[in-house]
């Protein structure tokens, strides 16, 4: 079976999951703003954000900005597994809610 020569980038992501992208996004610039060797990165992040602020059911990834964000929520679910371990009650609970929200978004959208 041959693979297909042009990945299809684009998106339908509903309400909630775009606001906890966009989020993520902002922590993600908040994370890497000041440095100029993340200027790419910084640039990324805003279209990402411009892109999901305007129409969430219909976005356009780019694949750099796919593969970006795809790298930083799975690196993500892998800290929150950490922190979900080493924490107590209450703290695992939220940290869970997000690790959840965060597997759903990849098993959804970026399982391939």
């Amino acid at each position: 079976m041959a693979k297909p020569l042009f990945k299809n980038y684009n998106y339908s992501f509903d309400k909630n999951e775009a606001k906890i992208l966009i989020n993520f996004c902002n922590q993600a610039l908040k994370l890497v703003q000041g440095d100029p060797k993340y200027a790419l990165d910084v640039k990324a992040f805003n279209s990402m954000i411009e892109k999901l602020s305007t129409d969430s059911s219909n976005v356009k990834l780019t694949k750099e900005e796919k593969t970006k964000l795809v790298m930083l929520l799975k690196e993500n679910v892998k800290q929150y597994d950490v922190q979900i371990k080493k924490s107590w009650f209450f703290k695992r609970w939220l940290l869970k809610t997000m690790l959840v929200q965060y597997n759903n978004i990849i098993n959804k959208h970026f399982s391939e």
